[in-house]
């Protein structure tokens, strides 16, 4: 115990503190590590896989079979696919590569297990369920931005999201999933956060500003861990593919914008309104959520993003677009904004603004478009779709219940109707 305290003392002096001293390395070894689920094709039919390793491992695979709760989990009874490898490497992080593997040809709504190595040094073994083929009820979880403090004050907010609905179909993050952008330890905090959860539950990210920094031109570049770590759709505009893209679940439509380009470059947020005008006009599902990071109505003082908004807003009324799901202002928000408040039963989008990590800012605009709103509160959101029904409940890190609604949505072609459950307690 003495050498304990003098130990601690002795940083304490060097002025090192016993957390940081204490603090994981999160190198790459031989042995798989950051293991991420994504789609990049029909969630009903096939799953990606990612994950890391040190740059000595060349050539790597995954093993996958439908689980039969047997432990004969080997070779020959598993297909084995040969990963898609990259090498990423910056100036204050040592190279790795970055595999990827995009299962096919899987069974619709059926329980799969995978592991990925590169033959000697393998991965524990990771269950999945494949997308339903036709219409079911399921849910999801979104969380605001991450951001400060990962590991340490972020990460039970994503295990408590699971703790309380394990059984979700994927997790949308609505950017700002770092601080840093190419911060590689940061990215190690935000894959030690999700932990076993990322390769269980496939993720629908959403780029923010600080996955953004700008090259030696000037240039608005996003961090290369994005494409090494993610593998996503690449049905997006050119120029913006796999931060710009849609995924139909069920009956849902989920599109993922840019919103740092948006704001940032006026040719970008063009293309982008077209590109999306396109998915909302030749959509066939019955719900259809959008999520980004910039809110297009701000709950701070000189954030307000005005073009994005008068561009965008249009499309989002047009086409019934039902939730929008946002991140960036680091409090909770949740309105309508209808031209006559929210009292009615039928109006326009449902927006909503949340924050997951403890970075915390003060809602100081007049709150005309909020009927909720929360400061220095850390939440998860669980959202529910049954049919023509949506379920949305926002949950303090707690796990207690801070605001909940439901919308009806009888026709695509209509907005939903909305009701407020706080109001039935």
């Amino acid at each position: 115990m003495r050498r304990i305290i003098l130990k601690i003392s002795l940083l304490a002096i060097l002025g090192i503190s016993y957390q940081h001293a204490a603090a994981q390395s999160f190198k790459a070894t031989a042995i798989p590590d950051r293991m991420i689920l994504t789609w990049s094709g029909d969630p009903a039919t096939t799953q990606s896989v990612t994950w890391r390793t040190d740059s000595t491992v060349k050539t790597s695979f995954a093993q996958i079979q439908a689980e039969n709760s047997s432990p004969k989990l080997e070779k020959p009874e598993s297909k084995e696919y040969t990963a898609s490898s990259t090498m990423l490497k910056g100036k204050e992080y040592e190279a790795a590569n970055y595999h990827s593997v995009t299962f096919d040809q899987l069974q619709p709504d059926q329980v799969y297990t995978y592991r990925v190595g590169d033959g000697q040094n393998w991965s524990e073994w990771f269950q999945f369920k494949t997308g339903p083929a036709k219409v079911q009820p399921f849910s999801f979880i979104y969380l605001g931005d991450a951001q400060n403090d990962i590991r340490s004050k972020w990460s039970r907010v994503i295990r408590k999201a699971f703790a309380t609905h394990g059984d979700a179909r994927f997790i949308v993050h609505a950017g700002d999933l770092i601080n840093h952008s190419n911060n590689d330890n940061e990215w190690g905090e935000w894959h030690f956060g999700g932990g076993f959860i990322n390769g269980m539950i496939p993720s629908i990210p959403s780029s923010g500003n600080h996955e953004y920094f700008r090259d030696e031109q000037k240039a608005l570049t996003l961090d290369p861990h994005w494409q090494a770590q993610y593998t996503l759709p690449q049905n997006g505009p050119e120029g913006l593919k796999e931060s710009v893209y849609y995924t139909d679940y069920s009956n849902v439509r989920i599109i993922s914008l840019n919103s740092q380009m948006i704001v940032l470059d006026s040719n970008s947020m063009k293309i982008q309104a077209k590109w999306l005008e396109e998915v909302l006009k030749n959509n066939p599902q019955r719900w259809t959520m959008i999520t980004y990071h910039h809110p297009i109505y701000s709950t701070a003082k000189g954030r307000d993003n005005k073009e994005f908004r008068e561009l965008f807003k249009p499309l989002f009324d047009r086409y019934h677009v039902d939730l929008l799901l946002q991140g960036h202002d680091h409090t909770y928000s949740r309105g309508q904004n209808l031209p006559f408040g929210t009292s009615g039963k039928v109006g326009g989008p449902m927006y909503v603004v949340s924050v997951a990590g403890p970075k915390m800012y003060k809602v100081d605009v007049n709150p005309k478009w909020m009927d909720v709103f929360a400061e220095d509160t850390q939440l998860f959101q669980i959202i529910s779709v049954d049919g023509e029904d949506l379920k949305y409940t926002a949950y303090k890190a707690s796990g207690e219940v801070f605001d909940e609604f439901k919308l009806k949505k009888k026709s695509k072609n209509q907005a939903a109707e909305f009701t407020d459950l706080r109001k039935k307690k």
